[in-house]
């Protein structure tokens, strides 16, 4: 189900579901649900397991066929993310505060059940220094699930997901979750 089109313009982007491996090894799910929503899975690196929905965005386009993308999660994580999706590329930032990286697992969960824990835990542990990790990454997987797709992210990751994804083993042609 990988998508061949050329990125031009924002709208090009958005709809567009991404599997992504950073440089040091970690695997990303990513999908840009709307022109300010954002949701993503993470299958590999210190936080896997983690799955977001709904998670507030800025999304611009910077020049044909280069997006950056931009946010702050509950957890006081910062993000900032620069699409080339033409070029099977993304450099991405993660600024962690130092509560998470001493603390990743109190985060590896579905985040949007578990608000008040990531603001308790933000206020309870400290935020500084952060950890900042500058990575570029190849995209491994464009799939055209189309905006507002709540079937896109829909369940926590699994091992071997992001194969499944690949090998068209997950979504139907319409970008429906197979039932497994």
């Amino acid at each position: 189900m990988t998508n061949n089109k050329i990125f031009k313009e924002l709208e090009d982007f958005l709809g567009t579901h991404f599997i992504y491996t950073y440089d040091n090894g970690w695997e990303y799910e990513w999908y840009a649900k709307n022109d300010h929503t954002v949701d993503y899975r993470i299958h590999g690196g210190m936080v896997a397991g983690r799955w977001v929905t709904d998670q507030e965005a800025n999304i611009v386009k910077l020049t044909d066929g280069v997006f950056k993308i931009t946010w702050t999660e509950p957890t006081g994580t910062d993000v900032a993310l620069d699409f080339m999706p033409n070029e099977s590329k993304l450099h991405g930032v993660i600024f962690f505060p130092k509560w998470v990286h001493e603390h990743p697992e109190i985060t590896v969960c579905y985040q949007n059940e578990h608000i008040d824990l990531m603001e308790k835990s933000r206020l309870q542990y400290e935020t500084y220094p952060k950890y900042v990790v500058p990575e570029f990454a190849t995209i491994t997987y464009i799939g055209n699930a189309g905006q507002n797709n709540n079937e896109v992210i829909s369940e926590a990751p699994y091992q071997g997901m992001t194969d499944d994804i690949r090998d068209g083993k997950y979504f139907d042609k319409d970008y429906k979750k197979i039932k497994k």
